[in-house]
């Protein structure tokens, strides 16, 4: 089987970033709504409103992009940051007091 090589610029990062208000019940089912269409579409969490999925290319992480935006949960504020794969793996991430090594890929399910 032949191996895939992704260039480490071509590749891209999807954040999406967010407060939603959860002061009513309704709300409140709107938020967890919303974080569970992330997870849906193969996003990881990174902090608890800050959740991550990495894209095989830009074009891509446009279109689940614009999956997104059209689930967007009325009030509140959500951001999607995209950057490559090249940036991410520049990105210092700590845990606690310990540096969590960064080698640009988090651990996902592969078919083949």
């Amino acid at each position: 089987m032949r191996r895939i090589q992704f260039s480490p610029y071509r590749v891209m990062w999807l954040f999406v970033m967010f407060d939603l208000p959860v002061g009513t019940k309704k709300e409140r089912k709107q938020a967890s709504a919303f974080r569970n269409h992330l997870l849906d579409l193969g996003f990881e969490m990174s902090q608890f409103s800050v959740y991550l999925k990495y894209c095989t290319s830009g074009e891509k992480a446009e279109s689940v992009g614009n999956k997104i935006q059209r689930e967007l949960p009325p009030g509140g504020k959500v951001d999607v940051l995209t950057i490559t794969d090249k940036q991410f793996m520049n990105m210092r991430r700590f845990y606690a007091k310990a540096q969590i090594k960064n080698n640009g890929k988090l651990p996902q399910l592969r078919l083949f």
